[in-house]
């Protein structure tokens, strides 16, 4: 019979298990931790209250930088705060208010995309139309809708991982708490769990990806057979580029973690690139936009003259 034991901590045994790398990995998580809240707070900062941003495409560009800093927030400060702790553990109840909130901010930024690339389309494919569909109620519409939705796919995980039993080992194989390496843990059968992982939200993950590859791929072929100004199309062509960037940055490895069956392998490879869209991807995301962005890098511009 499997020895099962009321566990009421967690112990995350980090990104590597390497002790002479977390001296090194400390200060660059931590300067990428900075990068990221102070990028993406001065892109939220200038989106609120710069007159000239008050459009949809800023609007959405807004709670994308406020879900980068929660998204980051939620797994980095316990994980910088274990490289040099000797108690690496988290209560019951705090990792699963982890991987709750991990989800949910996760799958909201999943959505939160598609929004973009469809936002992007009727901008450029629906130029007359824009302004009257994309009103300000309608996006404010959008943005409760897809927090809510967000909110409710993570309370399925955490409540359904929050009722199994767990064996012996309270060892958790990552940085911070998720779905895959609790299951790992747990006693019984997680069939149900693996599946709402895999299946829902795996297909729900793929889907989104597809539709927003499909939203750009017809934006370009729009823009290629219509567009006969070239300024307007290298405009236009870098908006799209840089709003496909941060799409691919974060569908490429949340797509490799959670369309793969569960391994011991696996989840030495789920550890290393998780940090790329826990860490990498969230500060990477107001470099791409200052840069290729204009309006942006001149509200800051403006936000930085006022300073001075």
């Amino acid at each position: 019979m499997v020895n099962q034991t009321t566990v009421t901590a967690f112990i995350l045994l980090g990104v590597t298990d390497i002790k002479e790398l977390e001296s090194f990995l400390f200060p660059v998580f931590l300067t990428i931790y900075f990068v990221n809240v102070a990028g993406n707070g001065a892109i939220l900062r200038v989106v609120i209250f710069d007159s000239r941003l008050h459009l949809p495409m800023y609007f959405f560009l807004g709670n994308l930088s406020c879900l980068d800093i929660s998204f980051s927030t939620v797994t980095l400060p316990k994980m910088l705060g274990n490289f040099f702790s000797t108690d690496k553990t988290i209560s019951f109840f705090g990792c699963i208010s982890q991987l709750h909130f991990f989800h949910f901010l996760g799958s909201t930024e999943a959505m939160l995309l598609v929004v973009m690339a469809f936002d992007r389309f009727m901008a450029i494919c629906k130029p007359l139309h824009y302004p009257v569909i994309m009103n300000p109620q309608l996006c404010a519409k959008i943005a409760v809708t897809i927090w809510t939705i967000g909110f409710f796919h993570a309370l399925m995980h955490s409540v359904m991982t929050s009722r199994l039993s767990f064996c012996a080992s309270n060892q958790i194989h990552h940085f911070f708490c998720d779905v895959k390496p609790l299951l790992e843990l747990a006693c019984g059968n997680t069939e149900l769990n693996q599946w709402l992982l895999n299946t829902v939200t795996g297909t729900i993950a793929l889907g989104h990806f597809f539709v927003t590859l499909l939203s750009y791929l017809y934006i370009i072929i729009y823009l290629f057979l219509k567009t006969h100004s070239c300024s307007m199309l290298h405009k236009a062509l870098s908006t799209c580029a840089s709003h496909f960037m941060v799409v691919f940055l974060f569908y490429a490895p949340v797509l490799f973690i959670y369309i793969r069956p569960a391994s011991g392998s696996s989840l030495d490879q789920d550890r290393v690139i998780a940090v790329m869209y826990t860490v990498l991807t969230p500060a990477l995301n107001p470099l791409i936009y200052t840069l290729r962005n204009q309006e942006v890098k001149g509200a800051l511009n403006r936000l930085i003259r006022r300073k001075l």
